[in-house]
């Protein structure tokens, strides 16, 4: 009898642990729920969208609700209920609109709530102050009057009426940064823009500006589109050509290895360029946000020219066409391993290798403006250090694609190439830049 107690009691007790597991596991947990914006969000505009997730790993979410309070008056912006099946987990898009809910400018606290589906209602709150702001930047373009050229420069300066995150400007589907500058201890923006070589009239610039309740603004930007010829050249790519440069490119990748150097050249031509104009791109999106160029930039020293920019290339091998490209600097000779000055005052970027660039040299010279140095012997600067104009970086050569010893020589603005020959003209900058730059506001 005895025996049959203690084995009762027992089997009492473990049901009951089991019980008391179960229901401590399930709607008696003590969990609160997760929640999660998924955005970092500081500010409303007039129409945002919050990303929120809700997680409840235990019974599973109940209840949840977003709220936007501003002048004490509360705006539900979701109410979400979770009968029936468990549910773990849900990320929801909550989209904002400011004047349906009568916002102003002005602070509002958001103010997240979950609640699970336990016995306790097990509940989470996550609030914060934000800025509600509906009314969109306005724009003032100060340089109204712009003669550009394919392939060339603009200066533009405008004014934007409250501080934002994004501002710059737009050329078809390139953006272009703005940066900040003080002219007469007056605040403004000035955005250095590169036309495409293949501009057209259809081309369109404008100006544009995001703040942070992401609120856009954009105004077109006038200007005349200069008439601009380029040349177009067929180049022979002989077989002694080949076996001079490719080996080159091959010890460089080694998955070229074993292939025919015809098609090592049109992987250089195609993919490879690419590769490197991409890399180029990633270079020059770190810029100094001043001036640090003085004047017009010098060009090599008793140098003739090789090719010029904007030339249209055929690359022709035994009579076929096996490629093209557009060359985007200015190629330079005088003679072998000639010194290479530093163009203007400028930080190097970059200093080494550069595929179809050979060694390469690429100078930051502020507020989106950079210099390139291909095609070097050896290099003689490094990364981070200041340059001054006609500073020895290091000796022409031929490395990458290069059939003779030359500078290839290009301009950058917003990491697009740019015809070099307006840079180095004096008068060009006097009426482009520093003329532009005497405005009164």
């Amino acid at each position: 009898m005895k025996t049959y107690k203690i084995y009762f009691i027992s089997t009492a007790l473990i049901i009951l642990s089991g019980l008391s597991w179960w229901f401590f596991a399930t709607s008696g947990e003590f969990g609160k729920p997760e929640i999660q914006l998924l955005q970092d969000v500081r500010s409303i505009g007039q129409r945002s969208v919050l990303e929120v997730s809700f997680t409840d790993s235990g019974s599973g979410l109940g209840h949840a609700t977003v709220v936007l309070t501003q002048d004490n008056q509360p705006r539900v912006l979701a109410d979400l209920r979770y009968p029936g099946k468990k549910t773990g987990h849900h990320a929801v898009s909550i989209p904002i609109d400011s004047a349906a809910l009568k916002l102003h400018d002005g602070p509002a606290v958001l103010t997240i709530t979950a609640m699970d589906r336990a016995v306790w209602k097990n509940t989470a709150t996550s609030s914060r102050l934000l800025n509600v702001d509906v009314a969109p930047p306005q724009l003032q373009l100060l340089t109204p009057v712009n003669h550009i050229n394919p392939g060339g420069t603009a200066m533009i300066l405008f004014r934007i009426s409250k501080a934002v995150p994004t501002a710059g400007i737009r050329v078809n589907d390139q953006f272009f940064p703005a940066y900040p500058i003080a002219i007469d201890n007056k605040a403004c923006q000035v955005a250095y823009v590169a036309l495409p070589v293949s501009a057209a009239r259809e081309t369109q610039i404008k100006l544009y500006a995001r703040d942070g309740g992401g609120n856009e603004t954009m105004q077109a930007v006038p200007y005349l589109l200069l008439k601009k010829r380029f040349r177009s050249d067929k180049m022979n790519t002989s077989e002694a050509f080949l076996q001079q440069k490719m080996p080159e490119f091959v010890a460089q990748n080694p998955s070229l290895a074993g292939k025919p150097l015809v098609d090592v050249f049109i992987y250089v031509n195609n993919v490879l360029r690419e590769e490197n104009f991409r890399t180029i791109q990633s270079i020059c999106r770190q810029s100094a946000g001043r001036q640090l160029w003085e004047g017009n930039f010098l060009r090599m020293k008793d140098a003739a020219p090789m090719a010029q920019f904007g030339d249209a290339r055929t690359y022709i091998h035994n009579g076929r066409a096996i490629g093209q490209s557009v060359h985007l600097g200015v190629d330079l000779a005088s003679t072998a391993n000639a010194p290479i000055e530093a163009a203007n005052n400028g930080i190097v970027s970059y200093a080494g290798y550069l595929g179809i660039y050979g060694n390469t040299v690429i100078i930051d010279h502020g507020l989106g403006l950079f210099s390139l140095y291909g095609h070097l012997a050896n290099i003689e600067v490094k990364k981070g250090q200041a340059v001054k104009k006609g500073d020895f970086i290091g000796k022409s050569g031929l490395t990458g694609l290069a059939g003779g010893d030359h500078l290839h020589f290009s301009l950058l603005v917003g990491g697009q190439f740019v015809n070099p020959t307006e840079w180095w003209d004096p008068h060009w900058i006097q009426d482009n830049i520093t003329k532009k730059m005497a405005v009164s506001f």
